[in-house]
């Protein structure tokens, strides 16, 4: 099997490890295989029309970002650096409504995170800076995109923050859980 596949505490939400073949010469891994991923998550028909690349500095936090209309599911991973990368699920109808995971995706480590259609994601940047690379289900709808406020005391996310994360003026103005859109 090209993946070890690990549900998370929201089990919609999967951590990927893929296969990696090295040596001193460095390593080789497939990334993303549609028929493995299919085998290894028992998911079906998820097609992914976007690929996105962000490059961010140390403390950068990006997110929580999702749409309400156009929902996307996200393979996360990191090439470079170290993040903390966070699912939050905003989907009322759901047993884990409201409740958050997260995963130290790096490099190294090479572990990918499937965020699913209805959950909000974001990341904190851990190392001096960190490329964070994405696939996504859907295309980005600016006019549907939502976010939830990073530190929501309801969301009470553990970030690994020693000050005030580095924000974009769209997170430091996000809506908090209570007042956010949601998925039925």
């Amino acid at each position: 099997m090209p993946y070890t596949v690990t549900p998370t505490a929201t089990p919609d939400v999967l951590v990927l490890e893929p296969r990696v073949f090295g040596d001193e010469r460095g390593f080789f891994f497939e990334s993303f295989n549609q028929r493995d991923f299919e085998q290894a998550t028992g998911l079906q028909g998820v097609h992914f029309v976007q690929d996105n690349h962000s490059k961010s500095a140390q403390g950068v936090l990006r997110g929580l970002h999702y749409q309400i209309q156009h929902p996307q599911g996200k393979l996360v991973r990191v090439v470079q650096g170290e993040v903390f990368d966070v699912a939050v699920d905003m989907r009322r109808s759901s047993p884990t409504f409201g409740l958050w995971v997260a995963e130290l995706l790096s490099a190294d480590n090479k572990k990918q995170m499937w965020v699913p259609p209805g959950f909000a994601h974001g990341f904190l940047v851990l190392s001096e800076t960190a490329e964070f690379l994405y696939k996504t289900t859907d295309y980005w709808y600016p006019e549907h995109e939502r976010s939830v406020l990073w530190s929501d005391p309801q969301l009470a996310i553990a970030w690994p923050l020693a000050g005030q994360p580095l924000l974009a003026a769209k997170d430091a103005a996000a809506s908090l859980f209570a007042q956010a859109s949601v998925f039925d």
